[in-house]
């Protein structure tokens, strides 16, 4: 089968990046190709054209083939609940709540799943695939469908990247050869260095050095990539638009589920914008507007918001006469109360929210995946997004919607707070204007433009300092 896997020494040392700038390059080259990761976690999902959902970084590398992502790209994703289970996506949609203990019970039967939606890809399209983690956890290497258990179940060759800007790259990379099984070990075809800093050049004699212990084949040094904050981020920290800009401050909590994150980020690429995540322990600074971003437990967020006295600090904003905007579970928090009959997220209960909106959340069984066109009431700008939640919210403020979609109102608002379902609603140039404009910024440029430049940007950087012909070549 036509495929390639990167696989890292550990994680974020650049893989999904990669992977997007490998397509990309690919692409150009006039291969038909696609994205493929056995195994993702992250609570950042994309819905599908097959009406599924699948890791966000997924969806991002199928726009960088120009496909419709698909859930066949990302066969299994765990959404984190707690700190010791997750829930388990097959093919786009939930199998089961585990706990971390119980999940290699599961594996057998998941890497059929992975195997035939790798079939069904890699029969019309060369494939890149992205590993997670790191293959030298072997002792999760029992059972894996993720890296090496992958890799030699479907015989694909491996490509190693090591990040060189956490520093010990040598280490890593020669320490991962070192605890390899010997056939694991042998289904590695070379490595590369991600991230550095400088004039790669500089690192000439290190390199040769992997090589000489190895005796794996080098495919280049990628500088660290400048433009990668125009791409959708893979974990919230990376999405704060930095120091303080004399732009309009918007601050985020940090929720211990935080899931959709990437929402932001089209906040944060305004130059009008100093977009702040607040980290656990830190107080919400002062701000034109507070957002309750996505959770994937609205209850347990609710206790962890508290814990960090963002309750009060969100109160108070909104006494001094600050705007707040829930999204998805964050819409539920700003309730009268989040009830949970059924213990779909957890304990069964309820829990009272912030008050801010007179409506009460349900939460039933049934998710709900969709994409979505809505128009905006405030302002008749359209908004293009998706929906990915369970739960029912209700309530008279429910009479005055922060959208409509096909006629239908969606959302609630009351005064200068607002909730709404709507996930990926400040992509849209026209709707983010719109809204910003109630805070008295003006919004430049195009994100969308954007992404694709940066994606064209991703590509060129990678035929500069990689062996992309070399790489591709693997594939077989």
């Amino acid at each position: 089968m036509p495929a390639v896997m990167i696989q890292g020494t550990g994680s974020n040392v650049g893989k999904s990046m990669l992977v997007a700038g490998l397509c990309r390059a690919a692409l150009r080259r006039g291969l038909k190709v696609a994205p493929f990761k056995p195994q993702n976690m992250s609570n950042n999902a994309a819905v599908t054209a097959d009406g599924g959902e699948i890791g966000r970084a997924q969806a991002l590398q199928a726009r960088a083939c120009e496909l419709e992502p698909v859930t066949d790209m990302n066969p299994v994703l765990l959404k984190p609940e707690t700190e010791t289970g997750a829930q388990v996506i097959v093919q786009g949609r939930r199998l089961t709540s585990t706990r971390a203990a119980d999940y290699a019970g599961l594996k057998p039967r998941l890497m059929g799943a992975v195997l035939e939606s790798f079939g069904r890809l890699s029969a019309e399209h060369l494939v890149i695939v992205e590993g997670a983690g790191s293959p030298a956890e072997v002792n999760l290497r029992a059972g894996d469908i993720a890296n090496m258990g992958f890799a030699r179940a479907a015989g694909v060759p491996v490509v190693l990247a090591g990040d060189i800007d956490r520093g010990g790259v040598i280490a890593q990379i020669v320490g991962t050869q070192a605890v390899l099984d010997p056939q694991d070990a042998a289904q590695v075809a070379g490595f590369l260095i991600n991230k550095f800093r400088g004039d790669p050049r500089l690192f000439d004699a290190g390199y040769r050095m992997i090589e000489a212990r190895t005796g794996w084949r080098g495919f280049g040094v990628v500088p660290w990539f400048a433009q990668a904050h125009r791409l959708p981020a893979e974990d919230a920290l990376d999405i704060a638009s930095g120091p303080a800009t004399g732009g309009v401050r918007i601050a985020v909590p940090m929720l211990s589920r935080i899931a959709n994150f990437d929402d932001l980020d089209p906040l944060a690429a305004e130059p009008g914008v100093e977009l702040v995540m607040v980290r656990p322990g830190e107080a919400i600074p002062e701000c034109r507007a507070v957002i309750l971003p996505g959770t994937k437990s609205t209850r347990g967020d609710l206790a962890f918001l508290r814990a960090q006295g963002w309750d009060i600090d969100i109160l108070a904003h909104h006494r001094r006469g600050g705007a707040v905007l829930g999204i998805c579970g964050g819409y539920q928090m700003l309730g009268r109360c989040v009830r949970d009959p059924e213990g779909i997220e957890g304990p069964a209960g309820e829990t009272p929210g912030l008050g801010l909106l007179d409506v009460e959340t349900v939460m039933a069984p049934d998710k709900r995946l969709s994409r979505t066109r809505a128009v905006h009431a405030a302002s008749g700008a359209e908004i293009t997004g998706y929906e990915i939640h369970i739960g029912r919210t209700e309530g008279p403020d429910c009479a005055h919607p922060f959208a409509h979609v096909a006629g239908r109102p969606e959302g609630a608002c009351n005064g200068r707070v607002a909730g709404s379902y709507l996930h990926g609603m400040f992509a849209g140039d026209g709707f983010r204007a719109a809204w910003l404009a109630g805070l008295g910024v003006r919004a430049t440029g195009s994100y969308e433009a954007g992404v694709e430049a940066a994606l064209e940007a991703l590509a060129d950087h990678l035929e500069a300092h990689l062996d992309v012909a070399g790489l591709l070549a693997l594939a077989r």
